[in-house]
């Protein structure tokens, strides 16, 4: 046999039997789906999320699928709302930003990605009841965990619009296990 095609055959070989070398990290690029984790392991998918690298940063795009939220009209306003133990709505950021991230740092689309929670029987809505996922990468995609943030603060425009409002100063850690959805996983 002639040594490139032995070459080739080995490498075959190799990826057939999964000896290869490490499987390609995950990246962001192309379109991404979108779920939120409860703390029973169940999915709720919701969404995608589609990156597009660029020179300095890659932009991207959160595309809710509305048909998995019930429509909630609370304080005057409507939200787009999951149930279960909770009720877990999405609260759109109202501000224009950038829509781009950077490896570590996700901050303009954890900020796309507001939600608030409150109990099924509460009435109306409790803007100091946010919920910020705080996003890290992993080798499977981006995992947020949730943290408790005073939607409150975005009532009026930032003073500086191109940095995002909720810094780690604005959020606070939330006991695992209390919050009926754990994570927010986009992969």
């Amino acid at each position: 046999m002639r040594p490139y095609r032995l070459r080739t055959c080995l490498l075959y070989a190799a990826i057939l039997l999964g000896i290869a070398g490490p499987a390609q990290a995950w990246e962001l690029v192309g379109t991404k789906q979108l779920e939120l984790r409860t703390r029973d392991g169940t999915s709720i998918p919701i969404g995608t999320v589609t990156f597009t690298p660029g020179p300095d940063a890659t932009r991207f795009v959160v595309t809710l699928d509305r048909t998995k939220f019930k429509d909630f009209f609370l304080s005057m306003r409507e939200f787009k709302c999951v149930e279960g133990p909770e009720v877990q709505c999405h609260v759109p950021y109202p501000y224009a930003n950038p829509g781009t991230v950077r490896p570590g740092d996700y901050a303009w689309l954890e900020h796309a990605l507001l939600f608030l929670y409150k109990a099924p029987a509460d009435y109306g809505a409790k803007l100091s009841n946010g919920l910020y996922y705080a996003l890290q990468k992993t080798e499977d995609g981006l995992v947020g965990r949730p943290m408790a943030v005073d939607l409150n603060d975005i009532a009026a425009p930032p003073q500086d619009p191109s940095v995002p409002p909720f810094d780690q100063a604005a959020r606070a850690d939330i006991v695992p296990g209390a919050r009926w959805i754990e994570a927010l996983v986009i992969r």
